[in-house]
């Protein structure tokens, strides 16, 4: 047995935007490895980065634990991970490199580490672990414990003889059931109900039913679960729902897959089993608009006690969709967001400005479409190059030295995009002004309530700002056609 001290790279606080939101959720893929090693016989204990206040309190947990691995498994569950923002990868760097001081070996697990493994190699990590982490990470340990070759374990990076061996890569799990429950046991659970009950009113925990995505939008990295789908059986992912209810009493479920019940009958035989045992509980998922359009697929979302879909809208512009290979059109985000809100469902769009080829009429059609179908909530994102993608290669030649952001919220164009960097964090605010704007419009035809007054209320600073930012982005219009430098 060995003394295992699990983290991850993930700092709420380095993340302002996120911060503000306050809506925490633990690090539900790094507690999954931490059940599987210790199943596997091994000393396990967590420093849970997400409510800390800086990457040097690592240094306490490591002298009080006195671990001989130290290993930073980011939650590839958590799409903010998958931006591989600077922020987190420094503060990753800065734990690794006090571990290494108390003589630990320091594994390494994430999406960015996967892409860039040789950076972490020179900043504190012994082995970085390539893709899914769970069996290579038990393997490697048995390796290194035993005295093998370490050269012929899967899925790993590690320096060898003055150069950086890689090894193959690793086959992923396939009998998702087979896992443990995550080690929710690690995690100080009050700290994260305290806040999301003193914000919001209720309490919200993240849950995974599925590892990967099978479809190939042409920006989307896969570089954890890959390019493949495998699900957990319904009765399995029930029995943790009742574990979390019974232990924490969360209101709410973020199921955080990439796609949520694609496997076909899958969402019907979920539906059936909530039902049959009498779970009452809200949950948010991710999905694609021509999934929920197939057969009773909304139906039984809401019959399980879907309470909020968010799609990948991305844009208004079949030209845009098809260029991204999204696979989705137009007229099946309208549709999929028109039965939705029938069944009382919340509606949420992701959106991405900037592609490659995308001109003024693009985004036009983009704001139209949002003003027409009104989401209940919108994420705006800009185009962002993930290594490992087809987007990714059509651009990298442009890149400079940034090519990442610092936090989910830095929205820098990091290519050359068809109008300037300014003019997409001009176009950001202004469209989340234009939808406040129309917000507003909505709750006056509405009865009064707390809700639809703060909705007005918002009515009135936004118009002043869209009027603003309208007449600076038509500025910067004119000044694109006339090809002056802005």
């Amino acid at each position: 047995m060995s003394r295992l001290l699990f983290s991850h790279s993930y700092f709420y606080r380095f993340d302002p935007k996120q911060w503000k939101m306050q809506q925490p959720y633990p690090p539900l893929a790094t507690i999954q490895a931490a059940a599987y090693l210790r199943d596997a016989g091994h000393y396990v204990a967590l420093f849970d980065t997400n409510l800390r206040q800086h990457p040097g309190e690592v240094a306490a947990e490591l002298t009080k634990q006195k671990p001989e691995y130290f290993i930073i498994y980011d939650d590839g569950f958590n799409y903010l991970t998958k931006m591989c923002l600077t922020n987190m990868r420094e503060a990753a760097c800065e734990m690794a490199t006090e571990a290494k001081r108390q003589g630990c070996i320091v594994i390494i697990n994430s999406s960015d580490a996967s892409d860039r493994y040789e950076y972490y190699l020179s900043n504190g990590a012994d082995y970085v672990i390539r893709g899914e982490g769970e069996e290579t990470l038990k393997i490697l340990i048995e390796t290194l414990n035993g005295g093998g070759d370490v050269a012929k374990v899967d899925g790993v990076s590690f320096r060898n003889n003055g150069g950086t061996f890689s090894t193959a890569a690793r086959s992923v799990l396939r009998d998702l059931d087979a896992l443990p429950l995550p080690a929710w046991d690690l995690v100080d659970i009050d700290a994260y109900k305290k806040i999301w009950l003193s914000w919001h009113g209720y309490f919200s925990l993240n849950l995974a039913t599925t590892r990967g995505c099978p479809f190939k939008c042409n920006w989307c990295a896969k570089p954890i679960y890959g390019n493949r789908y495998n699900s957990r059986s319904p009765e399995h992912v029930v029995r943790e729902i009742e574990f979390l209810i019974k232990n924490y009493s969360p209101d709410h479920i973020w199921m955080c897959d990439d796609i949520f019940g694609l496997k076909p009958g899958w969402i019907q035989s979920f539906r059936d089993l909530v039902r049959e045992k009498g779970l009452t509980f809200r949950y948010k998922i991710q999905s694609r608009v021509d999934l929920l359009l197939q057969e009773d697929t909304i139906d039984a979302l809401a019959a399980s006690g879907a309470e909020t879909v968010w799609v990948g809208a991305e844009s208004g512009s079949q030209k845009i969709l098809d260029a991204m290979d999204k696979g989705t059109t137009t007229s099946q985000i309208g549709e999929a967001a028109k039965l939705l809100r029938e069944k009382k469902i919340r509606v949420g769009f992701f959106l991405q400005f900037g592609y490659p080829g995308e001109t003024r009429e693009d985004i036009e059609k983009t704001i139209a479409m949002v003003l027409k179908l009104m989401p209940d909530e919108i994420g705006i994102s800009v185009s962002y190059p993930l290594p490992g993608t087809k987007f990714y290669e059509r651009v990298k030649d442009q890149l400079s030295a940034k090519q990442n952001w610092s936090d989910s919220d830095d929205l820098s164009m990091m290519y050359h995009g068809t109008f300037p960097p300014e003019f997409y964090k001009v176009l950001h605010r202004y469209v989340h002004n234009r939808y406040g704007i129309e917000r507003g419009r909505n709750a006056i035809r509405l009865p009064l309530r707390r809700s639809s007054l703060r909705q007005m209320a918002a009515m009135v600073l936004h118009v002043p700002m869209a009027i603003m930012r309208g007449y600076k982005m038509e500025n910067m219009y004119r000044s694109h056609a006339k090809g002056i430098s802005l």
